[in-house]
């Protein structure tokens, strides 16, 4: 195999946090004019559909060099609807079958559902081609293996990537792979798993009084979850951003909601509001209207299901009668409830199981939880870090009461993987096959002390058991937006339906005692300028702990061996109590994030050190060869000059807005956008 090209780090990872998601462009578009596919991606940041057809092939030859398949097997592929000429489905479905591998076709469907048919068909892989939460304009590929579903891990990332670095062409390679459709029965199977009652929890449960409205965000769900919701019982289910036309997430889906607790009217006001143009939430507002009677007496609950666009995350909104206001449940409060769901349904289950959330969350999280009798374990940002963790528990649970010398040699072998910073999938599977030779443990999952996975973003994680035609059920762990729904409405009908209407809506707004979330964001940047201990990533470092030290925080970097690059720190208060700031690149779109967790005591301060930390990041990173970059400043330039109407903004123009507001650079007033204080600060800053 070819070294690696000298100007690349010897550890050099094409992958982000899950995957590859990049801006899509024809190979002819005059940008990446004498651009190999390779280059268009490392020096413009965009993708071609021959990129993505020979990052599908170095994956399945890598795992024809690893054994881990042999010709003439199968992996199965699926995709998000935001590629409606098919042409880059169509590229990683040739990469596929010119490595000699079938391609076992599903179609435009969920996420979760690909690396379930993975383990149904017993397949050696899975791709799913998808950006996700992303704009339609770009697109990218999620890959499972088929080692208990898991995502690949950075030694995985990085033979992945040494593989496509060192390919030749393979243009004229033959398709020696067949291309097998599975697309319907693969419906059949999710539709059979999401109505499971062991999956869906609905067993015993009324939904009847619930209207549902359903934002699939014109996604991979559109038609799907609404259907799942009516046949598992929901009183009326009504369906919007339904159009399978590629504008997928377009005002529409989880990402917008992010950061929000609430929705008040004046935010969907035409003209001004930040969500005037979100049908779902119109929608939500116009019903809430038509029967706050009902709503007030309690014989009607009005929510909200909005997905993303490939359908493995959830948030779920209520309207709340008195308020008139639309409560918005992110992936903490949707954990929380599911949580607390099991442990009263089941006390001597789950009493001590593990329940995972990743830094991103409300730092209360993992202490309610607690309370409620779960032992709380905190990952790096990704669900890989949380399938890690779980699988890690399947392998510990094994071993756990067996003695003797092979026994203690497998749990040296795995003491030794917790603490190794080479994370290979392949190392775990090897280490389970040695435990089945040496016939330890049953492997059994029904006293598994895991409870529940989560994301703050919406993508959580609950077993799930999948009918494989054999006396006994495969075990599914993956983030599913759809079962997340069902089990969350399951959850707070078990838990709240009895109980007076202001302790449901009050419940609802708080299922735990919240602490402070706060996220800036810097977009449009050089990603590969901060890393562990680069220059900026030390700027930053003495910022944060230098600006703590001022308000009386004393401050520490915390590592994390899976997310080196990630800087954490943790912060004492003056009061004794524990806040965080930690500061990382999205692994999924071209940003930086300076988040903030603590009390609410600790927001004025988290607030004002996040500030400072996200100026070094706009004066240090910013990449003014950004096409987006140059819009950004341009609208900034006009909104200067005189606020800006968002219909006088068109084309990408409108994405580059809306995320000048999530920098907040701008905000939206009655006569249209504004600048806000940071962005007049910017304007007049220009990069280092």
């Amino acid at each position: 195999m070819a070294p690696l090209k000298p100007s690349l780090p010897r550890r050099f990872r094409l992958q982000g946090t899950d995957g590859i998601r990049r801006e899509v462009r024809a190979a002819a578009d005059p940008l990446l004019k004498g651009l190999s596919p390779l280059q268009a991606f490392l020096e413009q940041g965009v993708m071609t559909d021959e990129f993505m057809e020979r990052y599908a092939y170095a994956h399945v030859i890598s795992l024809l060099r690893d054994r881990q398949l042999k010709r003439g097997d199968s992996v199965v592929v699926g995709w998000d609807p935001r590629d409606t000429r098919g042409k880059h489905t169509e590229a990683v479905i040739r990469g596929i079958r010119k490595a000699g591998i079938n391609a076992v076709v599903l179609g435009v469907v969920p996420t979760p559902l690909v690396p379930m048919v993975m383990q149904y068909e017993q397949a050696g892989g899975a791709f799913m081609v998808t950006a996700s939460h992303n704009p339609k304009d770009q697109n990218g590929i999620k890959i499972f293996l088929a080692y208990r579903g898991m995502k690949l891990l950075p030694e995985n990332d990085i033979i992945l990537t040494r593989t496509l670095l060192s390919l030749g062409s393979i243009r004229n390679k033959l398709l020696t792979g067949k291309r097998i459709d599975r697309r319907k029965k693969a419906l059949d199977l999710l539709r059979r798993f999401s109505l499971d009652p062991e999956n869906s929890w609905c067993e015993d449960i009324s939904l009847q009084n619930i209207l549902l409205v359903v934002d699939p965000a014109r996604g991979s769900l559109t038609g799907i979850a609404a259907e799942v919701f009516r046949k598992a019982g929901f009183g009326k289910v009504i369906e919007l951003n339904n159009r399978l036309n590629g504008d997928v997430n377009l005002r529409s889906g989880v990402a917008d909601l992010e950061g929000y607790k609430t929705i008040s009217r004046d935010m969907t006001v035409k003209g001004s509001g930040l969500f005037a143009r979100h049908a779902a939430l119109l929608k939500l507002f116009e019903l809430g209207r038509k029967h706050k009677s009902a709503l007030r007496s309690g014989k009607l609950r009005l929510s909200g299901a909005v997905f993303d666009a490939d359908g493995d995350r959830f948030y779920r909104l209520d309207y709340h009668p008195d308020k008139d206001c639309l409560l918005v449940l992110s992936g903490d409060e949707t954990a929380y409830l599911q949580a607390e769901y099991l442990m009263k349904r089941d006390p001597a289950r789950y009493k001590g199981t593990v329940y995972i959330n990743t830094v991103e969350s409300d730092l209360n999280t993992s202490r309610a939880v607690e309370r409620l009798g779960f032992k709380p374990q905190l990952s790096p940002v990704g669900d890989k870090w949380v399938l890690l963790r779980i699988a890690l528990l399947i392998i510990e649970t094994r071993l756990k009461g067996f003695k003797g010398a092979k026994a203690a040699a497998l749990k040296k072998k795995l003491a030794r993987l917790k603490q190794s910073e080479a994370l290979d999938v392949s190392d775990l599977q090897k280490l389970e096959v040695q435990i089945d030779q040496a016939r330890i443990g049953d492997g059994g999952f029904k006293d598994l002390p895991f409870a529940v996975g989560s994301e703050e973003t919406g993508h959580n994680i609950t077993l799930g058991w999948m009918n494989g035609g054999q006396d006994e059920g495969m075990p599914v762990f993956c983030g599913n937006g759809l079962k997340s729904a069902l089990n969350t409405f399951a959850a707070s009908q078990f838990l709240l339906a009895d109980q007076p209407v202001a302790r449901y809506y009050a419940r609802l707004e708080r299922p735990f005692s919240p602490g402070f979330k706060g996220t800036r964001y810097a977009y449009y940047i050089h990603q590969e300028k901060f890393y562990n201990d680069s220059a900026v990533w030390q700027k930053v470092r003495r910022c944060i702990v230098k600006a703590g030290r001022e308000r009386g925080y004393r401050g520490r970097v915390i590592p994390f061996r899976e997310d080196r690059d990630m800087l954490y720190i943790s912060l004492r208060s003056p009061k004794g109590t524990d806040a965080g700031i930690f500061v990382r690149n999205s692994g999924t779109e071209n940003k930086i994030s300076v988040n903030l967790r603590g009390t609410k005591g600790d927001a004025t301060s988290l607030k004002e050190i996040g500030e400072q930390a996200v100026r070094i990041l706009f004066t240090t990173l910013k990449n003014q060869n950004s096409h987006h970059y140059q819009v950004e400043l341009d609208l900034l330039s006009r909104i200067a000059a005189q606020p800006l109407q968002e219909t006088q903004v068109t084309g990408s123009a409108q994405q580059v807005l809306r995320e000048m507001a999530k920098q907040k650079l701008v905000q939206p007033s009655a006569k249209g956008w504004r600048l806000t204080p940071l962005g007049s600060w910017y304007i007049t800053s220009a990069p280092e």
